[in-house]
């Protein structure tokens, strides 16, 4: 299998990525002045979609997949397609734009006074709700099938469950977590603090991007994403990379294509992912978790260094009806992105006999 730069930041993780689907143009919901769960109201607020497939009437149909860092409604295009998982010929599949990620609301793309470091501190659970908002008001369903997540959309995914029990039968959580582990928060603050250490970031009052910031912050990215295994056995290649230090200015060109104020507003958001911090569950992640009513397909990467097998098998164990199907990879977190064949062939597979059980 060879994949070139350009293809893999195309279909795994950047708008401009594989050929549009035919829903491929994003929209976007007005959601008016929208109630943070910080207190503060974000005037006309906007969330980006986009769509595949024909909605049924009753909403029976509908799997939402929202989007995950560094990346946006493309993430799952790749199983997006007649014949696999997510098939726009079976299910009506909404995918969503976090907030923060530059197409929905975010520093980079609203007007004073919450513009650039003045924008508001954003929770997992605020996209869940501006996301349930687009889902009730503008396609007028009480109830979906699935909603299906990676990474930070698995924290959306599990928060869903959560937050509104009663809305899906089915929920998938990919390479993510429910709740952000202090070693995960740490981690990001070393991203965090790459970009601040430049002295054109002026405190994210920047005029010009921070460039050197941006690009410290991919050197940071390049270690993470896969595994030691991976690197040891030269499995860069398989992504068209000559040698390991490949791997630094690939995601140095990914990180420099983002704002700098929006990368730290969503890893702000990151940090603080706690299912526990819901109403009603007193910061208690087992009992959030052991709320749960839908089933739960929990399927975490087995050499994951962002979100750590250990730390996701505990946590499936809290979750009432679960089936813990682990990905046997090298690729580390990039194995939720279906980049290598077998890691597509196994998500696609679990994911597909899931939701037709």
């Amino acid at each position: 299998m060879k994949i070139i730069i350009s293809l893999l930041l195309m279909t795994a993780i950047t708008t401009s990525a594989l050929p549009a689907l035919a829903e491929g143009n994003h929209q976007i919901f007005e959601l008016g002045d929208f109630a943070l769960e910080g207190g503060t109201v974000l005037p006309n607020a906007k969330l980006s979609y986009v769509t595949h497939g024909k909605l049924k009437a009753d909403g029976s149909n509908v799997i939402l997949v929202p989007s995950a860092y560094l990346g946006d409604h493309h993430g799952f295009d790749f199983l997006i397609q007649p014949g696999l998982a997510l098939d726009p010929e079976k299910y009506f599949i909404v995918a969503t734009d976090m907030f923060q990620n530059g197409l929905s609301s975010s520093p980079s793309n609203t007007p004073a006074p919450f513009n650039g470091p003045n924008f508001p501190a954003i929770s997992i659970r605020d996209n869940v709700h501006a996301t349930y908002r687009l889902l009730t008001e503008k396609f007028a369903v009480s109830h979906i099938k699935a909603v299906l997540g990676f990474s930070m959309g698995a924290q959306q995914a599990f928060q869903w469950a959560v937050s509104y029990p009663n809305f899906m039968d089915k929920v998938i959580g990919l390479a993510g977590s429910a709740v952000e582990y202090p070693h995960g928060a740490i981690r990001l603050e070393g991203f965090k603090a790459a970009i601040k250490a430049d002295a054109h970031f002026l405190e994210g009052n920047y005029v010009q991007p921070p460039e050197l910031g941006l690009k410290a912050g991919g050197t940071h990215w390049a270690a993470w994403g896969t595994s030691q295994e991976w690197f040891r056995l030269g499995l860069y290649e398989e992504m068209g990379l000559k040698s390991s230090d490949d791997m630094i200015g690939f995601m140095q060109s990914l990180v420099l294509s983002w704002d700098a104020n929006d990368l730290l507003g969503l890893a702000a958001t990151w940090q603080n992912n706690h299912v526990g911090n819901t109403s009603g569950f007193g910061g208690s992640a087992e009992k959030a978790l052991g709320s749960i009513k839908a089933e739960v397909l929990y399927m975490p990467s087995q050499t994951d260094m962002y979100f750590h097998i250990d730390a996701l098998s505990a946590e499936a164990k809290l979750i009432p009806n679960v089936t813990l199907a682990v990905i046997p990879t090298l690729w580390g977190h990039l194995a939720g992105l279906g980049v290598a064949a077998e890691d597509k062939s196994f998500i696609n597979d679990n994911t597909a006999e899931f939701l037709q059980r």
